[in-house]
């Protein structure tokens, strides 16, 4: 409001009355500075710097975008010019054999997965299933289904029974290619898939096992020619949520937001082909495929795959492979603080961990402990327009917003209900925007004409209209409803704060399951908790539960309550307690909640020990079911 006033003034003085410049700027300066203005200019010395790089990475990433939708550069065409440039240097390298590709060894591989697609009769749009633990096959299966337009369906290996199905399903493939560790998995819903769902095995090859029906991947490409085939523009794949409440939705990746998702981290944190990066991370999610293996196939760099995640191996792999950038997601940085301390976790090139779910509670020991002095914590999901990068190394935040010149990337925390986390407007329908320090929902304006605001959606329309808002910023326009709770500081530094519907009310209060769960965590030695609301009749609002992962009942009950009272406010306090032998999590280290919500405190429903908060006793004691009703 400040600048349109002193641009009017500006305009007014100068050009309509004609004051000299010497007289027209102090005049100026003098009203900025009495409309409060020392905040903004301290605030403008502060974040200069920051907005100014984030501005040159918006304008490149966006000017490369629209570059390469108007050339119809596909990512197999980008990945084309990183071969051409990059050759015969390492692409990726598996971790779990050490085998090695090269960028024409990958291209030439995929090469003949696309025309051994074209062979078998499928064409542009047809969807295949892509079911498989990570390994460079992994990107090689799904780059070759890019180059004939044929769209990947990544599905998440941890999925059985209904789950699986439902993902194969609603992508409508019709084909399922399967690593042989997942045989058992594919064998229990052969009877549900349709008879025209063709089955590719690939991997060990034991045609005794496999259902009816399957083929051996591996023959069948050796015998495909290697030569490039000409392809059309189309979808690239589809990348399925985490599923932590109901079932997967399909979230539709077009070749442009793949580019985008890389690319933004790339130049935003500063890296270069020259590094190596460690990913551990599933390959069916778009933090190891699209954040991680993008920045193979788009900037030439060479990225270390491994199988599953390895708390254990993690500091030796990045040691044996010289890796210089390590992804993080969820809960891997705190399992990594649970280790034993080794001198091999110093004893690394790492510069740069690039993730998202970095706790704050436990940032500056990570940084410290393993000598890691950047984190590059981001903020997006893989279908979301509003996504954030944390470009200032700011402890704890996932990213920032201008407050110099806000309206340059249109995203806002807008005001939620606190019960119901339902969107509250003003008295003309538009949102309200939250101020510095107000928690709210984190929206993003949609443009589809814009390839850094469109929204693509999902497989199912109803699930996409679900995520869109109207009249958010103004009258007439529509928003991405990111479905997560943010608060921004004064300089526009964003720090995540709870899912929505994750956030409860007790005792008149707003209580953040992520601020107490990395609370509870670091005071049990940094066990899994995940924490949730619990309806208590004839309470208003719920009360905190927490279900503790410890197999090994360690937990000190008398000492866990004491530190609990220096660490947490009353109304924060979990009322009840529920111990089990391990937390079930999604393939990307989310916690479910869902069940547990459910389950409740009723020891009926669970054999797990449950624990209350015994006011007139001050401690936790267990709680047997005649005790409910004392409550």
């Amino acid at each position: 409001m400040r600048l349109a006033c002193c641009t009017v003034l500006l305009f007014v003085f100068r050009l309509l009355v004609g004051l000299p410049w010497f007289q027209v700027l102090p005049s100026i300066l003098i009203f900025y500075l009495g409309s409060g203005g020392w905040k903004f200019i301290y605030i403008f010395a502060k974040t200069i710097g920051r907005d100014v790089h984030a501005a040159g990475v918006l304008i490149k990433v966006k000017w490369n975008v629209k570059r390469h939708l108007r050339e119809r550069n596909t990512l197999p065409k980008i990945f084309a010019e990183t071969v051409r440039r990059h050759g015969d240097k390492t692409a990726l390298i598996f971790e779990g054999t050490g085998e090695k590709w090269s960028f024409r060894q990958l291209d030439e591989y995929s090469n003949r997965v696309a025309n051994l697609l074209l062979q078998r009769g499928f064409v542009e749009g047809d969807v295949v299933a892509l079911f498989m633990e990570s390994r460079s096959q992994y990107v090689g299966l799904w780059l070759g289904m890019a180059k004939i337009g044929v769209e990947g369906a990544l599905i998440n290996f941890n999925l059985r029974l209904e789950a699986l199905v439902h993902c194969v399903t609603i992508s409508n493939a019709k084909a399922v290619v399967f690593g042989s560790e997942l045989t058992e998995a594919m064998c229990e819903i052969h009877s549900s898939m349709g008879k025209t769902v063709q089955m590719l095995c690939s991997g060990d090859w034991d045609p005794k096992h496999v259902p009816v029906g399957t083929e051996c991947l591996e023959p069948l490409l050796d015998a495909a020619p290697t030569h490039l085939p000409s392809r059309p523009d189309h979808r690239l794949f589809y990348i399925y949520t985490s599923g932590t409440t109901g079932m997967p939705k399909a979230a539709i990746v077009v070749h442009s937001r793949y580019y985008r998702m890389a690319a933004l981290v790339y130049y935003g944190f500063g890296m270069t082909s020259d590094d190596v990066m460690y990913d551990c991370l599933p390959l069916y999610h778009s933090a190891g495929n699209i954040v991680g293996v993008g920045q193979c196939l788009i900037h030439g760099m060479t990225v270390v795959i491994k199988k599953k995640f390895s708390a254990s191996r993690f500091w030796d792999d990045c040691a044996k492979y010289n890796c210089t950038i390590v992804q993080y997601i969820g809960e891997i940085c705190r399992y990594l603080l649970n280790q034993p301390v080794k001198d091999i976790e110093r004893q690394h090139r790492v510069r740069m961990a690039l993730g998202n779910g970095l706790r704050q509670s436990i940032w500056e020991e990570f940084t410290s402990r393993f000598n890691v002095p950047q984190i590059a914590e981001f903020y997006g999901a893989t279908e979301c327009n509003c996504s954030l990068g944390n470009f200032g190394n700011m402890t704890g935040a996932c990213g920032f917003n201008s407050q110099i010149l806000p309206f340059i990337y249109p995203i806002r925390l807008v005001k939620v209900d606190e019960e119901t986390m339902e969107l509250i407007r003003g008295p003309d329908g538009v949102c309200i925007p939250c101020k510095p320090g107000e928690p709210g929902q984190l929206v993003g304006r949609i443009i589809q004409n814009d390839p850094l605001r469109r929204f693509d959606g999902y497989v199912n329309e109803g699930a996409t209209t679900k995520k869109i808002a109207n009249n958010v910023f103004k009258k007439g326009d529509s928003a991405y409803l990111s479905g997560d709770v943010l608060i921004m500081d004064q300089y526009g530094y964003m720090y995540f704060k709870d899912r929505t519907g994750d956030t409860f009310r007790w005792k008149g209060e707003n209580v953040s399951t992520t601020e107490v769960e990395g609370t509870l965590s670091r005071l049990l030695d940094m066990k899994d908790v995940v924490v949730y609301g619990v309806e208590v009749p004839g309470a208003e609002g719920k009360a905190g539960m927490a279900a503790v992962a410890d197999p090994e009942r360690s937990t000190d009950l008398e000492k866990f309550g004491k530190d609990l009272e220096k660490a947490l406010p009353p109304y924060a306090r979990p009322v009840f307690l529920r111990f089990l032998n391990e937390v079930n999590k999604t393939g990307t280290y989310k916690f479910q909640k869902t069940e547990m919500r459910r389950e409740g405190f009723d020891p009926s429903m669970t054999s797990n020990k449950l624990y209350f908060l015994n006011p007139s006793r001050g401690r936790y004691v267990e709680l047997h079911q005649e005790a409910i009703f004392s409550l």
